[in-house]
């Protein structure tokens, strides 16, 4: 298929879900491609991912050049899925929504919390993603079976991926328009290796990836070459009229003065929702990058979040930085509030053991991790506050979720002396979750500030505490 021009009928946004089959189908590729290829057509581009996610959306921000954004059913509310999809699309030309696993894939046996279900919600077509290898006619009897399933579902076209041969696309495609109404909107050729950069524990983030421009030049080429952007383009429907950011955020409390909350931003740690960072702004908050693996110590601050990542790919450089985990240690022994998720956990923790390798660690708690080559813990989770802790108060419920594969090798303290009880997931230990060392929490659990929008304020909260008591002391 020739590479064809890219045009806009209007100045209205218009929106589509990119969904798969199954995980796996291609829908990265899909989605990322055509968001690039979109951009370097001159169109501002909103993405979204659906689901919890770090690395597709991070590529699909990088792709799109602005913020992608989660929505996900099972953490927020459909107002609040509604409110966040109107408003970060508004102005842009065109919204993108990419799926998680397959289209009906959720978490009860009725298709609940499902890529479908949003689709229905917010009231988009969806551009299914099949991976035919070793299929032909078959492909039509899924793309049928997906239109009976779910008959308000307005599956819009179809994208084949990873198809061998011309012969093989022009039976599958005849076949597609033959027994359904759906129409082929592109064949993307069997790769002889990934557009993506892989390891085992799956797409690398594009953080950690030198190649980066490459691949998104390679993908939006790919998606102007195999896939009819005008017809694509066609079959988007109007989004919304975006509603008043007021509106939006009407819930928040703005604390008195700036507090400045430390963010660990590096190869090491990249997993944040841009949700997240805006809620503690909007709560008053002055954000402070900060490089676990190039800084000397940390800066005067009046808190410090690390989020998850992949510390075990930088453990060499994270350990030769003792200059700055020892500054974590000692900020944590004098008071400051800092809040670490998984990866942020492991790095609080003693050491970190790969392949026989002690890689030290800052210390603050004294638990050595390892890796395992299968996941740990993986998907929603659920955790009540049980005991003391410097954010939550007892009795406080919340919903994430959790996608690990290290492992606890010694831990020297009692499930009882972790704060949080897992109602659903796996925590850190006997179904808790939650290591407290005064003002100190980490837990292997992710939150999400929309699905959770007392986060941001209780952790803003400690962090205004302890700027005002540090003023009073000096």
């Amino acid at each position: 298929m020739e590479e064809k021009n890219i045009t806009m009928s209007d100045s209205t946004t218009k929106g589509l879900v990119v969904a798969g089959l199954s995980g796996g189908s291609g829908k990265s590729v899909i989605a990322v491609g055509l968001a690039a290829a979109w951009v370097q057509a001159g169109h501002t581009v909103a993405p979204f991912k659906k689901g919890p996610d770090y690395i597709d959306a991070g590529w699909l921000q990088s792709a799109a050049g602005r913020p992608c954004y989660n929505l996900d059913p099972y953490l927020f509310s459909a107002e609040t899925i509604s409110r966040s999809f109107q408003h970060r699309s508004a102005g842009a030309d065109l919204a993108i929504v990419e799926g998680n696993r397959g289209v009906f894939d959720g978490v009860t046996a009725h298709g609940g919390y499902s890529t479908a279900e949003l689709a229905l919600q917010l009231d988009l077509p969806v551009l299914l993603v099949v991976n035919c290898t070793k299929m032909t006619r078959t492909v039509a009897a899924l793309i049928q079976g997906c239109i009976s399933f779910e008959p308000e579902l307005r599956v819009a076209g179809v994208i084949l991926n990873q198809v061998a041969t011309g012969r093989q696309q022009t039976i599958i495609t005849e076949a597609v328009h033959h027994y359904t109404d759906i129409k082929v909107l592109g064949a993307l050729p069997r790769m002889v290796k990934d557009i993506f950069p892989m390891r085992h524990l799956g797409m690398i983030p594009y953080q950690e990836y030198d190649g980066t421009a490459e691949a998104l030049d390679n993908l939006a080429h790919m998606a102007r070459e195999h896939i009819d952007m005008a017809k694509v383009e066609a079959l988007m429907s109007p989004v919304c009229a975006a509603v008043n950011p007021e509106e939006v955020h009407k819930s928040t409390e703005q604390l008195d003065g700036a507090t400045k909350i430390g963010v660990v931003q590096d190869t090491a740690f990249q997993f944040y929702y841009p949700e997240n960072l805006e809620a503690l702004e909007r709560c008053g908050a002055e954000l402070v990058t900060i490089n676990a693996l190039e800084d000397e110590g940390l800066p005067q601050l009046d808190g410090l979040y690390i989020g998850g990542g992949f510390p075990e790919t930088s453990a060499a450089r994270l350990a030769e930085n003792a200059s700055f985990r020892l500054s974590v240690k000692a900020a944590a022994a004098a008071g400051l509030p800092i809040y670490a998720e998984c990866g942020g956990l492991i790095y609080l923790g003693k050491e970190l053991i790969i392949d026989d390798q002690r890689y030290p660690l800052a210390g603050v708690f004294d638990v050595v991790f390892g890796m395992s080559k299968k996941p740990q813990a993986h998907g929603y989770s659920i955790f009540t506050a049980e005991g003391e802790n410097p954010f939550y108060p007892r009795g406080f419920t919340a919903k994430g979720h959790e996608f690990r594969y290290s492992t606890v090798l010694e831990f020297h303290g009692k499930s009882e002396d972790l704060v949080l009880r897992m109602d659903r997931g796996t925590g850190f230990l006997d179904g808790h979750d939650g290591l407290t060392s005064g003002n100190v929490l980490a837990l292997y659990t992710h939150l999400h500030a929309e699905g959770t929008p007392q986060w941001a304020l209780y952790f803003t909260r400690k962090c205004a505490e302890y700027r005002r008591k540090r003023r009073a002391a000096s």
